[in-house]
């Protein structure tokens, strides 16, 4: 199937007309766009394009913003200063995503020098409900309905409108020290390596 994709850039507001073809022979192999590097993930058995290239251990975090259960805008620059470990899932009220935040959730107050945050797609109102409702309140939750997030990271999937499932660990400067995007979104992620990363920081 031949894809024809036009992406704006929301920094620098230009075009990018995408041509590719999408396989289910090539799953989780880098597929060559105009000398681009992607990574396709398995969504329920389909093959699907992230948005771009993904960062890599050694890259720093770029610029976004995404908005917490209190409505809060969090910024690159405000997760500086302390190691951050960002659980990336596509919608919160999902089983597999409600796992991931709460495993997480129990396991961020043991490492107090770090920062830990869930983003996914969902709406700020369904966030906090859904906090509240599974009583989450060890990490802060935020929303990437803008998507500046995704865009930014290259974690998007435009074909089906959602956040990849992902973990990346930033030290206190904002360099990736540790990075799983995870090859089929209906499973969860390497819960003991993202913890293990945090050791480098006690």
């Amino acid at each position: 199937m031949i894809i024809f994709e036009t992406i704006i850039c929301a920094e620098t507001e230009i075009a990018l007309n995408l041509s590719y073809t999408i396989t289910t022979t090539n799953i989780r192999k880098p597929l060559v766009i105009e000398g681009v590097f992607y990574v396709q993930v398995l969504f329920h058995d389909q093959a699907l394009d992230l948005v771009g290239e993904p960062l890599q251990d050694g890259d720093q975090l770029p610029k976004f913003k995404v908005f917490t259960t209190h409505d809060e805008k969090i910024k690159t620059k405000d997760l500086l200063g302390k190691p951050v470990l960002l659980s990336v899932m596509p919608d919160i009220d999902t089983r597999v995503c409600s796992i991931q935040t709460k495993k997480f959730n129990q396991q961020a107050d043991k490492y107090p020098h770090v920062q830990f945050l869930a983003i996914s797609n969902n709406a700020v109102a369904d966030q906090a409900g859904w906090c509240a409702k599974e009583g989450v309140k060890n990490l802060t939750v935020a929303s990437d309905e803008e998507l500046s997030f995704g865009y930014a990271t290259n974690l998007y999937l435009p074909n089906n409108g959602t956040l990849t499932r992902a973990i990346y660990v930033a030290d206190a400067a904002g360099k990736i020290v540790y990075h799983e995007i995870v090859p089929d979104v209906s499973h969860e992620p390497n819960y003991v390596a993202a913890l293990d990363a945090l050791k480098q920081f006690e």
